[in-house]
């Protein structure tokens, strides 16, 4: 049996390894499941990530939706009411659908932003969606990446997020969320 030379070690090796982005964060093959508040890779394969000038740019257009997936926390009472935090800033125009960025969100969350993504884009997969969150946060990423497992092709990812958009001076909305089981 011959033996592998040290080129296709290597070239084996080069095909086997997750991809790292310039900033040396792998892009991971499935989602982030904890510490969302971390380093994340510069990219997400299959959409379009944008710096704070590109996101404006998106927007002027006026076709995006903006989707904010920043997480809230739910009550440990029986029933587990969400525990509603002060009004939050968001990129004016945005839809607040917290916890669908979790890495492993419940049937029930996964189901209702399926739900959410289709009534917003009329089921119209080419609409342009965005996500953010937080500057370092895993949750828009993993939201971004779960539109394009459910078929979204026009999928655009804001890594800076809320921290980029207020360090830029631009103008905010306080927006509430919208939560599932809630009318």
């Amino acid at each position: 049996m011959p033996r592998p030379t040290a080129a296709a070690l290597c070239a084996a090796l080069l095909l086997f390894t997750p991809p790292v982005l310039a900033g040396g964060v792998p892009e991971p093959e499935g989602y982030r499941l904890s510490d969302y508040r971390a380093p994340t890779p510069d990219g997400l394969a299959g959409a379009t990530t944008l710096d704070t000038d590109g996101v404006r740019a998106l927007l002027e257009r006026g076709d995006a939706i903006p989707i904010n997936v920043l997480k809230l926390e739910r009550s440990t009472l029986p029933g587990a009411p969400w525990l509603l935090p002060a009004p939050r800033p968001q990129i004016p125009g945005s839809l607040w659908l917290p916890n669908v960025g979790t890495g492993a969100p419940d049937a029930g969350t996964a189901a209702w932003f399926a739900t959410v993504l289709h009534r917003m884009t009329g089921g119209n997969v080419g609409r342009a969606l965005l996500f953010y969150c937080l500057a370092d946060c895993w949750m828009s990423w993993n939201a971004a990446k779960r539109a394009l497992s459910l078929g979204y092709r026009n999928v655009h990812w804001y890594p800076a997020g809320m921290d980029g958009w207020i360090e830029a001076g631009l103008p905010t909305e306080e927006v509430p969320p919208l939560l599932p089981g809630v009318p």
